[in-house]
Parts: C-alpha cells; structure tokens; sequence
C-alpha cells in the first residue's frame, strides 16, 4: 500500500485527495482526516488498519503491511529523501534551503549550517501539521522534549549527544535499526547528507514520538554492522 494507492481509493470514496501524484501532501492528508471523521475514526491523517479496512472496503491492496515506514509517513518522507546533500563550495542546495523556508526558519540561508534538526523537522512538519515542533527545531538537544518520550523503534526521533554529554552539542535523526554496539540512524547532516549512519547506543540522551499520531509500535529492527564505522561527529 502506497500513496498513490490511499489517494486513488480516497477519490473512488469521494474524498478529494488533489493530485494522484503519490505525494502525501496537505490536500492528501485532509482527505484522509475527512474521510476519518465520516467514517468515526480518530482524525489523525495515518492510514493504520482501521482506516484501511474502511478506506479499501476490507481488501487492502496487495503488500499491504502496516509495521512498515508507509504507515509512519514522517518516516517515509525521510527515506525518500535519501541521498540529498549539501552543494559543495559556494551556494547551497535549494531543496535544504526550501525546507528552512515553509518552516518560516528565516535565519536559516546557507546548508553550511548544521541542518540535522532541520531536516527532522521538515519530515514531521510537511507529514504532521498539527504536531508541535521545538522552538528551535535547528537545535538538536531542542528535541529532547518533543511530543512524548518513548523507547528507541521504527521511526521514533533519536536525540544524540555530541562532543560530551553536557556539552549541549547535539544530533537528531529518526531510528532505523540497530546493532549490538549502534544504532542505524535516518538523519541528515550526516556526512553533509541524508543517510543511514550508526552512532554509538551509548550517546543517545532521548526517544521521543509525535503525539498526534498511533500510539508508538515498539518494532526494534536488527541490523549487521557490515563493517561500518561508528560515527563520532555527524557536524
């Protein structure tokens, strides 16, 4: 089950979802807070499986699973986004400027600046409109109180200390998997990219998980280490 999926069955439904374009934009995700409402679910915009028996009539389409990042859609936009990097040398990359914009980060002009904090909260933003966002969403340790605190899973937010613990330096990405020594986090500014980076078990300060979505779902992924190394400084 995939965007493209929810939006066509959400305008069989009557539902206008814009575009079917598989892009879970603002008119997708009122579409499915809509047809929530009609339907005596909870309004909260994620297609889990109780809107999708109701949305697709009790037959979900084929692959439909519901443990995957497409149900955890600020999860999803960060896959999607993997691989956007830095320009190098003079400028910027428009699309890291462009998330600081819709965000109204206005100080935010140059992808030199530490963009970990950023990037988390364009994926919960532009997927999760009603959640609240730190103050200072570029400060990684400003995640340390974002929504509820919950235990590290598929696509809770990861908080990292970084130089020393009471350094206030921080990074903040979403939890992926994990390893025995690591976990595989989906951030960006990792290596002036949006990657899959393992950073030590030890440096993480905090778990956190949006309020406005399901209940967290506790999948611990386990990853092998295929000889990665573990990250030190994500700056």
């Amino acid at each position: 089950m995939n965007v493209r999926d929810i939006q066509t069955a959400l305008k069989a439904a009557g539902f206008d979802p814009g575009p079917i374009d598989g892009v879970r934009g603002r008119n997708t995700i009122a579409a499915i807070k809509a047809f929530q409402q009609k339907n005596g679910l909870p309004a909260d915009g994620i297609v889990g499986p109780k809107t999708a028996e109701k949305l697709f009539k009790g037959t979900a389409p084929a692959g439909a699973r519901f443990d995957t990042p497409g149900t955890m859609p600020w999860l999803q936009t960060a896959f999607e986004l993997m691989g956007t990097r830095e320009k190098p040398g003079k400028g910027s990359n428009e699309a890291i400027l462009g998330w600081a914009h819709d965000l109204e980060i206005l100080s935010y002009n140059d992808d030199d600046i530490p963009w970990c904090g950023l990037f988390v909260a364009h994926c919960i933003g532009s997927q999760l409109p009603d959640e609240a966002l730190p103050n200072n969403p570029l400060g990684a340790r400003a995640w340390e109180k974002f929504g509820l605190k919950a235990t590290p899973q598929l696509g809770a937010v990861m908080v990292f200390w970084r130089g020393s613990k009471t350094s206030g330096l921080g990074h903040v990405g979403f939890y992926w998997a994990e390893d025995d020594e690591a976990y595989h986090i989906l951030g960006g500014n990792q290596s002036n990219a949006v990657t899959i980076t393992r950073l030590a078990r030890d440096r993480l300060v905090q778990a956190r998980w949006p309020r406005t979505v399901p209940p967290p779902t506790g999948i611990v992924r386990l990853a092998d280490k295929q000889g990665k190394v573990l990250s030190q400084n994500e700056a």
